[in-house]
């Protein structure tokens, strides 16, 4: 396990690199987006929410307290005080899952899912799950990220969402926030 003050995850790099570029706004060139939330932040948002955040969004907060990417369609990660469970931050969301109240179905023990594989994302199962998936993003122009605490890695880390919600539910799978990430990084929404 890693010590407090040590990532997995070159996040602070990561984030200055997708801040650089010929069309960059004139930021520091220390700029990684958001002020970082405090360790005691983060774990009293994790008692709220009930779960422990995935490593790799967790550490993302550790650095940037949100993210802000100004493009043709702006992704707008949630500062942790605003981040919530589908069901409660997006109920219109929500609905395309199952009805309140229904048992959350658990993944088979063979569950596997081929994130390297080409996705249809015009078939894109959300199931039972989207109204527990944990809605990081703001919905801009139809889209949004999500977390799945359903599906999880032996290392901790969530299955991430990319959805499209402009006509359907569209979307793409990422094994972790950290993979969703590196697509969003090479110019790719989904």
């Amino acid at each position: 396990m890693n010590a407090p003050d040590t990532f997995r995850y070159p996040w602070a790099e990561r984030l200055r690199t997708a801040y650089a570029g010929p069309d960059a706004l004139p930021y520091p060139p220390d700029w990684v987006g958001m002020d970082p939330a405090s360790e005691a932040e983060i774990r009293r948002h994790e008692e709220r929410l009930g779960r422990r955040l995935p490593p790799s969004y967790r550490e993302f907060l550790q650095v940037s307290n949100g993210w802000d990417e100004q493009s043709s369609t702006s992704l707008h990660l949630l500062p942790i005080a605003e981040v919530g469970w589908t069901r409660d931050v997006d109920p219109h969301l929500a609905k395309w899952g199952p009805p309140p109240g229904t048992p959350i179905r658990e993944m088979p023990s063979d569950y596997f899912f081929d994130y390297d594989a080409p996705q249809d994302p015009d078939y894109f199962e959300v199931g039972d799950h989207i109204p527990h998936t944990l809605h990081i993003s703001e919905d801009v122009e139809g889209l949004i990220y999500l977390l799945d605490p359903y599906v999880v890695t032996s290392g901790g880390e969530w299955e991430a969402w990319f959805l499209d919600t402009t006509s359907a539910i569209g979307g793409r799978r990422f094994r972790s926030f950290w993979h969703l990430m590196e697509n969003t990084f090479r110019g790719h929404p989904s």
